[in-house]
């Protein structure tokens, strides 16, 4: 994204805007009732102008940081957030997520668990905000009871939960508590609104679970056929699927899936 475009042109706009309101009444109307017109208006001007101000001192301000998205230069973000949450100790929501979703990238979980263990005594409330990306940690670190455990803790206290559950099923799957994985992906790929749980829901399903719970293989292809049913109701072709897929990889927690992801949309459209 680049960042610096997208304030460049904001400030175009608007500073285009504010010499609109004040040049085109003294043509348009002559001196004589431009001035009342400006009177008019002022408050308006007025109130641009400052929002134009404030975003200007918060790029400024934060110029370091978007420069490093821009170029995706993970281990000086890292470097560069570590420096404002650890080490000066400011630890607000939007640098703690970032960093925590850095960590990710850069496939290292144990610095997602240290950061955790941080915040579990300066400000645990970010952990239950930031649920999935401390979850996916455990997962990525081959904790797997350990994830299915911090899930389960979490479930019922999230709204929206379908990623949460989808990855507790994902964690209980490859601990090979099959039974568990199953119960989470027969509800998502029957209730899940969002596409993508649905698809892969189905895919495991299918792919996985109908042979290791012989006493459930019925139910599972059942489940399975029902999470393509409504992928292809809502997404009808393959390409549609795709364009959803290229919405979702921007999140960390659906880019560390993203093989699934693409197996689970061959599956769907075969």
């Amino acid at each position: 994204m680049k960042f610096r475009s997208v304030f460049i042109l904001f400030n175009i706009i608007i500073l285009l805007f504010l010499v609109f309101i004040a040049l085109i009444p003294h043509f348009l109307l002559g001196n004589e009732f431009s001035f009342s017109f400006l009177r008019s208006v002022w408050p308006l001007a007025a109130f641009l102008a400052a929002i134009l101000a404030g975003l200007d001192i918060f790029y400024f301000s934060n110029r370091r940081l978007y420069s490093l998205l821009e170029k995706e230069d993970w281990p000086a973000l890292v470097q560069f957030l570590e420096g404002k949450v650890i080490a000066k100790g400011r630890y607000r929501a939007p640098l703690v997520k970032l960093l925590a979703n850095s960590y990710l990238v850069l496939s290292d979980p144990a610095s997602v668990m240290e950061l955790e263990g941080k915040l579990s005594l300066v400000k645990p409330a970010l952990i239950e905000a930031n649920s999935l990306v401390f979850g996916i940690a455990r997962i990525l670190g081959k904790d797997y009871s350990g994830a299915v455990t911090f899930f389960s803790r979490r479930l019922d206290a999230v709204k929206n939960a379908d990623w949460i559950r989808f990855y507790r099923g994902f964690a209980a799957l490859l601990k090979a508590d099959y039974e568990t994985a199953a119960n989470d992906y027969v509800v998502l790929a029957s209730e899940s609104r969002i596409s993508l749980i649905t698809g892969l829901s189905g895919y495991f399903l299918s792919g996985v679970l109908k042979g290791k719970l012989r006493a459930r293989s019925v139910e599972c292809i059942q489940a399975a056929k029902t999470a393509r049913e409504r992928v292809v109701k809502s997404l009808p072709g393959k390409k549609d699927w795709d364009r959803e897929v290229s919405r979702s990889l921007g999140e960390v927690y659906a880019a560390v899936i993203s093989k699934y992801i693409s197996s689970a949309g061959q599956w769907l459209y075969a």
